[in-house]
């Protein structure tokens, strides 16, 4: 069973940067694409970022290329997403999701919140 623990959330005045982390347990984690959602208050969850197993190919929302960046250390099962220059509109909970191609299932974190002061 996989579960996905995110951390590095908290408050930041608007223009600050946060990484946020999320470890996988339970599985393999290089089998596992992993990415970055966020929802905000009284709208659907968003896709924010994703990054393939090996690291090698990234997507990013509009809404934040040049200033997210995905990341993952495979030896140590975690995905990072460093958010600079952060803007009030980013605030959300970040929730981690991990997807394993070959079963097609998708897993998900607890969500860590985010909140940009202006």
């Amino acid at each position: 069973q996989v579960q996905l623990v995110e951390s590095g959330g908290g408050l930041v005045q608007a223009g600050g940067s946060l990484r946020l982390s999320c470890v996988l347990s339970g599985r393999t984690f290089s089998s596992y694409s992993m990415g970055w959602f966020r929802q905000a208050p009284g709208k659907e969850r968003e896709f924010v970022a994703t990054i393939s197993r090996h690291g090698i190919t990234t997507n990013y929302a509009d809404s934040v290329k040049g200033r997210f960046t995905i990341s993952r250390d495979n030896a140590k099962n975690t995905v990072y997403l460093q958010m600079n220059s952060l803007k009030p509109e980013d605030t959300a909970v970040y929730y981690c999701n991990a997807h394993e191609g070959s079963s097609g299932t998708t897993d998900w974190g607890q969500g860590t919140q985010v909140t940009v002061s202006s």
